[in-house]
């Protein structure tokens, strides 16, 4: 009897590929990414300024879902309202979304005032030492609307004009929608279209723990745990603020409106939380968004791709949040008393100005000049203000943000249930990676 002969590679290749599997790939991907975030902080609390060495992969990570960002939006846009089949549900579903985006930014600038109010951030702040940082006018309304419209459509595509994207894919899709049998290649090329941009998204989120993993050491490493010490009143506020916002707004509106369970759609969306807070960018965590809204919480393409891509401009709790808690920090550390009327006004300019901030890390900042005008701030004490936030802005940016996206995925599930577009069984149901 002869001895065995010893196992080819092609026998070993499926047991080391199996082995792979079991510690990376078979492990759901916001784990890994929880995972890669922790190490992140540990790593830049030890290496300190070196970790500035490594934050190259993390920005090469942004690079890459900015990448795809323009091209998902553009294609999966155009598909959805092409896949529609009755041109009078691009009115339904796009009224109902920009409406739930503009009342859950309202409900949150109310959240980020009384956060304000309670924690009393900017009672006792003096701004000695601190380098006054110019701030950009907002751009008017009418300029905003403008944008809008693309003199030149390759032209938005290629600086990546989101809005403009948006309004453009909306006239393609409903082009070929109205045109009808004899469009259909050009339907079933943008159909394709779509699942070639998500296969990309799947490889590049396979990236997306090493990303985090060196933007949290540089974070960490340059700004230290002092940062949390520093500004903690501002940054309790604004986590509190975030959290009852999420839970009672975002929840809320799954289990009165929609009439679903709460739980699955918190279970079921750490991915896409995970990206936001580590990006800090909602435009950077649209891939994923979509991918989390059709795969995990049964959302049909055709609102998903409605949906969302709005959401990364129009929907932003968290920066109206945000603002909202900022102009009662400016208020309480210059000592202005504010009327009714201010008040509202001031609510008013920031839902106006939030929904204009571009979907890209501290642009809030940047538009905050025009809410703290009509509270009779100055340019300069505003300036004081900027000056005094933006060192510690990223950490702070990554928790708004983190309510940006969930604001987009809750609003995408109700009005997915509205239109019976929701696959329930799908949405109730424990993903399988």
């Amino acid at each position: 009897m002869t001895d065995s002969p010893p196992p080819s590679p092609a026998v070993e290749a499926p047991a080391k590929r199996t082995l792979l599997q079991r510690w990376w790939f078979d492990v759901v991907l916001w784990k890994r990414i929880l995972l890669a975030l922790v190490l992140g902080v540990i790593a830049g609390l030890l290496l300190g300024e070196q970790a500035n060495a490594i934050k190259w992969i993390g920005d090469l990570f942004v690079r890459l879902i900015r990448m795809i960002v323009v091209p998902l939006v553009f294609v999966s846009i155009v598909a959805g309202v092409a896949g529609m089949g009755d041109p009078r549900r691009l009115g339904s579903i796009g009224a109902k979304t920009i409406f739930l985006y503009l009342l859950t930014t309202a409900i949150a600038v109310g959240v980020g005032m009384v956060m304000g109010t309670l924690f009393g951030p900017g009672k006792g702040v003096t701004f000695e030492g601190v380098t006054p940082e110019a701030v950009g006018t907002a751009p008017p309304v009418s300029e905003q609307l403008l944008g809008i419209v693309p003199l030149n459509p390759i032209e938005a595509l290629a600086r990546g004009d989101i809005l403009a994207v948006i309004f453009f894919s909306f006239l393609v899709g409903a082009a070929i929608l109205a045109v009808g049998e004899k469009a259909d290649p050009v339907r079933k090329l943008f159909d394709s279209g779509v699942d070639i941009v998500l296969y990309i998204t799947r490889l590049v989120m396979e990236v997306a723990p090493f990303g985090v993993f060196a933007l949290m050491a540089w974070v960490m490493g340059t700004a230290g745990l002092s940062v949390f010490y520093n500004i903690f009143l501002l940054a309790a506020a604004l986590l509190v603020g975030c959290i009852i916002h999420i839970l009672v707004v975002h929840g809320g509106m799954l289990r009165v409106l929609a009439g679903l369970p709460i739980w699955p759609f918190f279970r079921d969306i750490p991915d896409a939380m995970m990206v936001a807070f580590s990006t800090s960018s909602s435009a950077a965590t649209l891939p994923v968004s979509m991918r989390v809204a059709e795969k995990n919480l049964g959302v049909s393409h055709t609102v998903a791709s409605t949906a969302l891509p709005l959401g990364t401009t129009v929907s932003m709790d968290g920066t109206a949040l945000y603002i909202g808690l900022l102009a009662m920090f400016t208020a309480q550390a210059f000592g202005i008393e504010l009327s009714l009327t201010q008040y509202l006004l001031a609510g008013l300019t920031t839902i106006l100005v939030s929904v204009g901030t571009a979907p890209i890390p501290s642009a809030s900042l940047f538009m905050l000049a025009a809410v703290l005008t009509t509270m009779g701030v100055s340019p300069e004490q505003t300036a004081l203000v900027v000056g005094f936030v933006l060192p510690f802005d990223r950490l702070l940016d990554m928790t708004r943000t983190v309510a940006n996206n969930t604001s987009d995925l809750a609003v995408a599930v109700t009005v997915a249930k509205w239109e019976g577009e929701l696959d329930e069984a799908s949405y109730r149901a424990k993903p399988v990676e």
